[in-house]
């Protein structure tokens, strides 16, 4: 008994794969998120009542459900309608779509607080409502969120553990594999967390990077 990290590296190219799935996901799932957040914010405020209600039914779902059970209805329930999905492209899908759910409401609180002269300065220089939204206000809006959203993200990277239950080796599911053939969690649990801390802590940086070219810009 007692603990034994000499095991470690013999699993440590299996681990660093992980740690490279689990980046790879975040990332894709995180500009989902966004311009996802953006697309249905838009959508939310400014479409028809027909495409409006859809919207806001699907955000109500995704809010109201566990990101676990979205991805399984992604992964297994789609197989029934025939779409079949690889677990990778479900787990970009699910941890996109649900944070672009919450990265749209606060989107939409952003756009509705932009000062309403804007629009009308624009449209008065010959742009059109569209473009206007994408050329001025929108712009905005993404600009003063950008702190809240990247919260998301990094909760984004957390919550990317999940689709290890549908098969993607991201780092807990190859921490789980080592596991399997050393019986020991605690050191392989515990190399994971500091990788998620690490990956944490290479996000939070880009993050302060990009709030900082954002506020120069004002």
């Amino acid at each position: 008994m007692g603990l034994d990290f000499t095991v470690v590296p013999a699993y440590l190219d299996t681990i660093l794969i992980g740690v490279l799935w689990t980046i790879a996901i975040t990332v894709c799932a995180a500009i989902l998120s966004f311009f996802g957040g953006i697309l249905l914010a838009v959508i939310a405020l400014y479409a028809p009542w027909f495409l409006r209600l859809p919207v806001r039914f699907f955000a109500w779902l995704f809010m109201g459900t566990p990101l676990l059970l979205q991805l399984f209805l992604i992964y297994f329930g789609l197989v029934q309608l025939g779409i079949d999905l690889p677990a990778f492209v479900a787990g970009v899908i699910g941890l996109g779509l649900h944070f672009a759910v919450y990265n749209s409401e606060l989107i939409q609180t952003a756009i509705l607080a932009v000062d309403k002269g804007q629009m009308e300065a624009a449209r008065t220089l010959g742009c059109s409502r569209s473009q206007a939204l994408r050329k001025v206000v929108i712009p905005q809006a993404v600009r003063d969120v950008i702190p809240p959203i990247g919260n998301n993200m990094i909760a984004l990277l957390k919550d990317s553990a999940l689709v290890s239950v549908i098969g993607v080796s991201e780092l807990t599911l190859s921490s789980q594999l080592a596991i399997g053939r050393t019986y020991r969690p605690f050191e392989f649990y515990a190399v994971a967390a500091v990788f998620y801390y690490i990956v944490n802590l290479g996000m939070e940086a880009v993050m302060r990077r990009i709030e900082r070219k954002t506020s120069l810009s004002r």
